[in-house]
């Protein structure tokens, strides 16, 4: 008869051993509310677990799940017979690098559930949802009206999230021009730099948004509220991204005129000094010429002679107040 193996023991402290002890059960990490015939699953950072609890609790594409696990997902909109899959992304600072980044959201959506899955925490998100499961006026608000209406509500959320982040862009390109003709040209051009890489982070989330909330927009009533009408609501949310793209390009159109005209104060403060000091040196060459010429080592005109000193230097002296009236006068000094 073989051999079975043996079970491996673990050791106490006072050297006794026992049988290890069985893993702890894990539960899949899934929040959820349920009201009014819909349900609101919320998965975070899911993995394999997640995936699991979701292929035996719905039925969905297998592509839809690769799309969940993956981190480098674009904006997008999948249309199927009873659900939509949509992935969105909202700018959020990333602290640990110290920039405006984008965080992902997967959204299942469909009559009777809404599941949303962040890659990472968003604070629209978080908020709207333990608003739902601690009020229940808030909850019967939103769930009694369809998963279209909370679909709506978050995505709101998400992007009225975006006006106070812009609204600190502006304020930064307010500050950075009253600094600029505050004489501090060559010590912001780092700032311009940053706030101007802001700009392009945030136009990098939201451009490829905009035609999956038109395509959002077109398909909303057929699959999530056939007995509601949304067009009013959507096209709220079609606004409040028009709007944010125009800002961002507003933006970037002041932080290129202020980083032209912070070039242009540096070059015009170059410029002066250069003109001062080609003045100065002009100045001083008639100068350099008559002490060049009475310091050779030959025979000249009032050699050894204390009255010649004083002729010469007063000579040199009337060049040179000469040579400072008439370039005050032109305008070069």
């Amino acid at each position: 008869m073989p051999n079975l193996p043996r079970p491996r023991l673990r050791r106490t402290r006072a050297g006794e051993l026992v049988a290890p002890l069985p893993p702890e059960p894990q539960t899949p990490n899934v929040e959820e509310i349920a009201a009014e015939g819909l349900r609101w699953i919320k998965i975070d950072k899911p993995g394999g677990l997640e995936q699991a609890w979701l292929e035996e609790n719905f039925d969905f594409h297998a592509l839809d799940y690769e799309d969940i696990l993956s981190r480098n997902q674009r904006p997008k909109i999948d249309v199927y017979d009873d659900y939509l899959f949509i992935v969105l992304q909202f700018p959020i600072f990333d602290r640990a690098a110290g920039r405006l980044g984008a965080g992902e959201l997967d959204l299942f959506v469909g009559p009777g559930f809404l599941i949303t899955i962040p890659n990472q925490p968003l604070q629209p998100v978080e908020y709207l949802f333990e608003r739902c499961r601690q009020k229940e006026e808030t909850r019967e608000q939103l769930f009694s009206r369809g998963s279209g209406y909370l679909l709506y509500r978050l995505v709101d959320d998400g992007f009225d999230y975006c006006f106070p982040m812009l609204r600190k862009i502006g304020n930064k390109l307010d500050v950075l021009e009253e600094e600029i003709f505050e004489g501090r040209s060559e010590e912001i051009v780092r700032d311009i730099s940053n706030v101007k890489q802001e700009i392009i982070n945030f136009r990098k989330v939201i451009r490829p948004q905009r035609p999956v909330l038109r395509d959002l927009e077109k398909v909303k009533q057929r699959y999530l509220a056939p007995d509601m009408d949304l067009e009013i609501y959507f096209d709220d949310i079609v606004d409040a991204q028009e709007r944010i793209w125009d800002m961002l390009e507003n933006y970037k159109e002041v932080v290129e005129a202020l980083e032209d005209t912070n070039e242009s104060v540096i070059s015009h403060r170059v410029n002066d000094i250069l003109r001062v000091l080609t003045g100065i040196s002009v100045i001083v060459l008639p100068l350099t010429l008559v002490a060049s010429i009475w310091g050779m080592n030959v025979g000249v005109p009032g050699e050894q002679s204390l009255t010649a000193f004083y002729v010469i230097a007063g000579v040199m002296v009337i060049l040179l107040v000469g040579m400072v009236t008439f370039f005050r006068k032109r305008g070069w000094l």
